[in-house]
């Protein structure tokens, strides 16, 4: 066995990558990963203990979360950029460590109460810390890091309990959807204590054997409650920077000229490369998860800002292809780049992939000058339009229309059907599931599944249309705004409304999320296109018998359970 990660939803077999990951990640790569989050824990260990001690550091609950980032699925494949994480990993923990000795030798009560935190009890007066992760020390070279990180994988994990283990790793993977969500909320200038605090908290609690299974539950569905608020950061992020997303048409097609493709999540970048290029003659499209940040107005005012090209992230590699420019690739989802466009695609932030450009300082001029280069597109082509901007304040903007649809039997059902995209054929269930749902229903989408069928005609329902994007995986937070606000409106709970959720998931964005809308009580979840590898039988029945959650069938199945004798009206 080379590696094995099982961390994703398209992991080999449904039970491991073993060999090379399925997401092009390689053994050697998923060993510094595996190392970094093993270092992450310790520096967690030691800034918990900070926090007992009313000792904190911004810029290691800051580099917590860019590193931990890091380790989400599709976002960096190049180990020196680990190797880099690493060293600094351990750089962060010897500071905070100097800092928590100074605390503790003035005040040793304080120190045993830091300690206990971190589930501790040993006798003892000094100032010291555990064995582990906390005092380890790493190779000093790429090649010594590899080997190391073999040996603080998953299966390493010495939990000798199946349920605990899997709620451990179920937790690390929530907490690295949530670690994404506050890095990108902090760019944005908006961060909270009590997520750092809980991200380093729960880091640190996988190294404890103390804990029993119903407090692995707790903690996984503590993670919920914390992701929702490092949504709701980055909401508050986004709409203050560039205003509520409104309903906005974009182009699919393209115009003649020059051309920059951005895609990933991270409108602060896009922001950038948009003031870069201004009066440039350079048009800028957006791609996967991107095309949302057409419905914002400050975003939108961009003359140059054209349209939208392209589907999902899965499909990249024949996408980029065809593109006539270069592609900048924000944050995650990159795949392996093909030879056609090794030389002209860029990453920034946490992204990475060997032997691409990375621009460190968000100075685009390697971009732009590439596009300058090239050709562009030679003439314009018309593709149809897409809708999007139906954020929570938009929609809630015509909430007695929509209240009143209800009430009048013009709108019988509301389905939530979104998520992540991916390869596999089974997800062809999300398109047809939309294109079988009865016309007096409503989808409301969000995140790359979307691309399964956001460029449908579903019609409207009097002025409301039918299909209602969303926004990207984060603007989660505004489907539960939406839905607490009709809850509200009807009087009732949210489990009372005629509201389904038939979520697809791919990555650990998708897990924060999921933990969310558990933390909410939100039940009857339907998830695929296959359960999660990582979680055990008996925690799968846990989440049977307290959330009825189940996996897709098909949608004639699922659309008759849901609706009944009317699933065919």
């Amino acid at each position: 066995m080379d590696m094995f990660c099982y961390q994703c939803e398209q992991t080999a077999k449904g039970e491991g990558c073993t060999k090379v990951g399925v997401c092009g990640k390689q053994p050697d790569v998923a060993a510094l990963q595996d190392l970094l989050v093993y270092l992450l824990k310790g520096l967690s260990q030691v800034g918990v203990q900070a926090r007992e001690m009313g000792v904190s550091d911004r810029d290691t609950d800051a580099f917590i979360c860019e590193a931990t980032f890091a380790t989400l699925t599709n976002v960096n494949f190049d180990p020196e950029r680990f190797q880099e994480y690493v060293n600094k990993a351990v750089e962060h923990r010897e500071r905070l460590k100097q800092r928590v000795k100074e605390a503790g030798e003035k005040n040793v009560s304080l120190w045993e109460k830091a300690k206990q935190a971190i589930g501790l009890s040993e006798a003892g007066s000094g100032v010291e810390f555990p064995e582990g992760p906390a005092t380890f020390q790493p190779a000093s070279t790429l090649e010594g890091m590899i080997e190391q990180g073999k040996e603080h994988g998953v299966l390493q994990d010495p939990e000798p309990n199946e349920d605990i283990k899997s709620l451990k790793e179920a937790l690390v993977y929530g907490i690295k959807g949530e670690a994404s969500y506050a890095e990108h909320a902090r760019i944005l200038g908006q961060e909270d204590d009590e997520v750092y605090a809980f991200i380093q908290k729960g880091l640190a609690s996988t190294l404890r054997q103390d804990l029993s299974l119903d407090d692995w539950v707790n903690m996984v569905l503590e993670c919920g409650r914390i992701n929702l608020r490092a949504m709701e950061l980055l909401n508050v992020g986004h709409t203050s920077r560039y205003g509520h997303p409104e309903p906005t048409q974009v182009p699919l097609g393209h115009k003649q000229g020059k051309a920059i493709l951005i895609s990933g999540h991270d409108l602060r970048d896009l922001e950038l490369l948009l003031e870069q290029t201004k009066d440039m003659g350079i048009n800028i499209y957006t791609h996967g998860e991107m095309l949302p940040s057409h419905g914002y107005p400050e975003l939108k005012k961009y003359a140059h800002f054209y349209g939208h090209y392209g589907t999902a992230w899965q499909n990249q590699q024949k996408e980029f292809a065809e593109f006539p420019g270069p592609i900048l690739m924000t944050t995650n989802c990159i795949q392996k780049p093909k030879d056609a466009y090794m030389d002209r695609i860029f990453t920034s932030g946490e992204a990475g992939w060997p032997g691409v450009q990375h621009i460190e300082d968000k100075n685009f001029k390697p971009v732009i000058d590439k596009a300058l280069e090239m050709e562009g597109f030679t003439q314009d082509e018309d593709k149809g339009k897409v809708n999007v901007g139906f954020g929570h304040n938009a929609v809630l903007n015509v909430a007695n229309q929509v209240v009143d649809a209800v009430k009048n039997g013009s709108i019988r059902h509301f389905f939530l059907v979104g998520g992540c995209d991916g390869a596999k054929p089974e997800r062809n269930y999300y398109t047809e599931f939309v294109e079988k749902a009865p016309q007096d229903s409503v989808i409301l989408t969000l995140a790359c599944g979307k691309f399964r069928f956001f460029d449908k005609d579903l019609g409207t329902i009097g002025d409301i249309p039918r299909l209602l994007d969303v926004g990207q995986c984060n603007d989660a937070y505004s489907a539960v705004k939406i839905a607490q606000a009709l809850a509200d409106a009807f009087g009732v709970g949210v489990n009372d409304l005629p509201l389904s959720m038939v979520l697809s998931w791919y990555e650990q964005k998708a897990c924060a999320i999921l933990y969310s809308l558990l933390y909410l009580g939100i039940t009857d979840i339907r998830l695929g296109p296959a359960l999660p590898a990582f979680v055990s039988p008996n925690v799968l029945q846990v989440l049977v018998d307290n959330f009825n959650i189940k996996p897709i069938s098909t949608p004639d199945e699922d659309l008759q359970a849901i609706l009944g004798s009317e699933a065919n009206a």
